[in-house]
């Protein structure tokens, strides 16, 4: 531990040295990793000299004792008690703070909701998710760019998606790739009757042009005629454009703009991202079993959340947490949910000891 710390403080004086070197000033890309990093490092240089200092503070304490009079002494075995214990909290906090970043952090979301089982009330239910992330996105100062839509017959979406840019927007929304379930008496119900259906989410993260090369041989490119409602021209001109990567089978399409040359550019941020996905499961055997695991089938059966509206409930089945707000989670008041499911992961993280 001494000397992962060591290592931390020497990288971040090196770091701190470098953002004054004008090589690096110069260079836009390299002066914002090293501004990221010098952020990253600097909660956890801050706990390490202050946890330096309550060490010191601990051993003026000792030596005291050694030579304290009796009347002295319990004072003295408060302050170290007190230090001691400070010790610990500032110890378990550079813990958390050292644990392995994950690689997509501070990236853009691309967010994917499909109604699954169910029918027009999946496709309602659909609606209702991107409703619920909107407003949590809202209240963290997150901006939302709707990349695409399919509004099925009553209003729900078939699909939609959509581009979440925020710092901490995928440190948040990470979790929430899956099988979400609903319990609730549909709108199309005329008895009463409580329905299950489910929407599925996949959860991306964006890749910059830098992370993925795509060769524009291994593209083809296939522009068509829009349906659906939209705006004027959107339906008389081939602007639609679906984008396929051949190597990989990789399909995305985009209808919504009524540019040609725009719904290409929001395919190619999609596509992107997906790439990025595959190349990390690839990489990592987990990471891939996770992403299998995100979606599945969409069946009611695979599901990682519940919504239960007749008791006001929601579920997440993945770490057995339960609240009785489910108006306030579906108005956008995700915290409470996104806080534990985090406080899991690095529990998790902590007992596997990740390093």
């Amino acid at each position: 531990m001494i000397d992962r710390l060591a290592a931390v403080e020497d990288e971040y004086l090196t770091v701190e040295a470098e953002l004054s070197d004008p090589a690096i000033l110069t260079d836009a890309a390299l002066l914002r990793i090293k501004t990221t990093r010098y952020k990253e490092l600097t909660p956890i240089v801050t706990l390490i000299r202050a946890l330096r200092s309550v060490h010191e503070d601990a051993d003026a304490a000792r030596e005291l004792l050694t030579f304290a009079s009796a009347d002295e002494r319990d004072a003295l075995r408060q302050d170290l008690a007190a230090s001691e214990a400070e010790v610990e909290r500032i110890e378990a906090e550079i813990r958390l703070l050292l644990l392995p970043r994950d690689p997509n952090d501070g990236k853009a979301v691309i967010v994917e909701i499909r109604g699954a089982e169910g029918g027009e009330e999946a496709n309602l239910f659909a609606r209702d998710l991107f409703e619920m992330y909107s407003g949590y996105a809202t209240q963290q100062g997150w901006s939302i760019d709707v990349l695409s839509t399919d509004v099925s017959d009553l209003g729900g979406f078939n699909q939609i998606t959509l581009m979440v840019k925020g710092d901490s927007s995928w440190s948040h929304l990470k979790y929430e790739g899956g099988t979400h379930r609903v319990q609730r008496v549909p709108v199309t119900e005329s008895q009463g009757r409580i329905h299950t259906s489910s929407a599925t989410v996949l959860i991306l993260a964006e890749a910059e042009e830098v992370e993925i090369d795509i060769d524009e041989k291994d593209l083809q490119i296939d522009v068509y005629r829009a349906s659906g409602p939209g705006g004027q021209g959107v339906n008389t001109t081939d602007s639609a454009v679906r984008i396929t990567h051949k190597p990989t089978g990789i399909a995305v399409a985009m209808q919504d703009e009524r540019s040609q040359l725009q719904n290409r550019a929001r395919a190619m941020t999609v596509l992107r991202a997906r790439l990025l996905q595959a190349a990390q499961d690839e990489a990592d055997a987990k990471a891939s079993v996770e992403r299998k695991s995100q979606v599945g089938t969409g069946g009611r059966g695979e599901k990682i959340r519940t919504y239960n509206y007749k008791e006001n409930r929601l579920t997440d089945h993945r770490i057995g947490f339960t609240i009785y707000r489910l108006q306030e989670v579906l108005a956008g008041n995700l915290t409470d949910v996104v806080e534990a499911l985090a406080a899991d992961e690095r529990t998790r993280q902590l007992a596997n000891g990740d390093d």
